[in-house]
């Protein structure tokens, strides 16, 4: 008989802005139990979690030591899954750390480059340790990406614009270019060239991803996380856009990763896998 014993939670990054919605959604779900919160901000440390999240005290404090948190995710009798929401700086060895612990990795963060994608999906399949690793957490962005899939049997030229808030550290998004792979993955080149193009300001067309599709990224205040997939025939566009208005809207895809993960024993790459 499976174990139904709550799955034990790590959130890292847990005082910024996804960490806090994470809190308040694990901590609001009777399946899972939380045990550790980290965050580096020393405004926050030793604070309880749930006061800093505004879901009321949880008795679990922040703390800087992500190794610490991660040894009492293996205390349970299910096996523990850290939800990741950091920089793109540390994620890669944050990945590496859980899963030599055997702690699952959820993870939200973006920036990481292929050759460490690589790595970790080997270091995840030799520990037998599901790894999921989410560029976008929003089932309505998955519908989005399975619509361009469609709309790209008819059209053969493309554009991604994404827009971000202006603390976001990396460019173009994860998102964006998970979009420009799934419609590499069509197996055409988009955008034949009809003119010899100049850029008068290096960069005006935005970066170059795989079968030349362009991607354009903005970063404003006032911005949460936008994309639009924009295709171009003779006498007409077709629009594809995304909108987020509050963070919450990724909190369904986040606590069904972390029910998934702990069926896995490898890395998986977006939300799209798991539906």
């Amino acid at each position: 008989m499976k174990d139904k014993s709550p799955i034990p939670v790590v959130v890292n990054g847990a005082a910024g802005k996804m960490g806090r919605e994470v809190i308040k959604a694990v901590a609001a779900a009777e399946d899972m139990i939380l045990v550790g919160a980290v965050d580096k901000n020393p405004q926050y440390l030793g604070q309880d979690v749930g006061e800093v999240a505004g879901c009321g005290a949880v008795e679990v404090p922040i703390v800087n030591d992500l190794q610490s948190v991660l040894v009492l995710a293996t205390q349970e009798k299910v096996q523990g899954v850290m939800v990741d929401f950091t920089h793109p700086d540390t994620i890669y060895d944050n990945v590496r750390s859980a899963i030599a612990y055997g702690v699952r990795p959820v993870v939200g963060t973006t920036g990481l480059s292929e050759e460490q994608l690589k790595d970790l999906a080997e270091f995840a399949e030799k520990a037998s340790t599901g790894t999921l690793i989410i560029p976008n957490f929003s089932i309505g962005m998955v519908l989005l990406q399975q619509a361009a899939i469609r709309a790209s049997e008819y059209f053969d030229h493309v554009e991604i614009i994404e827009l971000h808030h202006n603390q976001k550290a990396d460019a173009p998004s994860g998102t964006a270019i998970k979009t420009a792979q799934m419609l590499a993955e069509m197996g055409k080149t988009y955008n034949p060239q009809l003119v010899t193009e100049t850029e008068h300001i290096p960069g005006a067309r935005g970066s170059l991803a795989e079968e030349n599709i362009r991607i354009h990224s903005i970063r404003l205040p006032g911005l949460i996380a936008h994309q639009e997939v924009i295709f171009g025939a003779p006498g007409q566009i077709y629009t594809l856009r995304h909108d987020t208005s509050d963070r919450s809207c990724y909190m369904p895809g986040v606590l069904l990763a972390i029910r998934k993960v702990t069926e896995l024993t490898s890395l998986v790459y977006g939300l799209e896998k798991i539906l």
